[in-house]
């Protein structure tokens, strides 16, 4: 039997979410190495260019980067154990929450051309 898509039951924000945190956690310029336990800590934002930003050579329509701004979301994927709060007010993106197949990532990371 296939595994169940989106098992955790994440509303399309939370999955917009965790799918532009697991794009930064592939980024040096926004996330620290992962860690013995597989988590990666999100250390900075990119700076919106225009109505986007860049993470790498993808870009994220700032539509898109809601839920980074809205505790109630970071609360929610945090109470299912994909990402941990820090008293700096950075996030930890947990193992799990780096392996949740959240399915949408070719919706929210474009290739960029500029």
């Amino acid at each position: 039997m296939p595994a169940r898509p989106n098992p955790l039951r994440l509303n399309p924000l939370q999955l917009k979410t965790l799918t532009v945190m697991q794009a930064l956690a592939q980024e040096s310029a926004f996330a620290e190495p992962p860690g013995q336990d597989g988590s990666v800590r999100i250390h900075s934002l990119p700076h919106p260019h225009g109505n986007h930003v860049h993470l790498g050579r993808a870009l994220v329509a700032l539509r898109d980067l809601a839920g980074l701004g809205n505790p109630s979301v970071l609360n929610a994927l945090a109470r299912k154990g994909l990402l941990k709060g820090g008293p700096d007010g950075a996030y930890t993106l947990t193992g799990a929450g780096l392996d949740y197949e959240t399915g949408i990532a070719d919706q929210i990371l474009h290739s960029g051309d500029h």
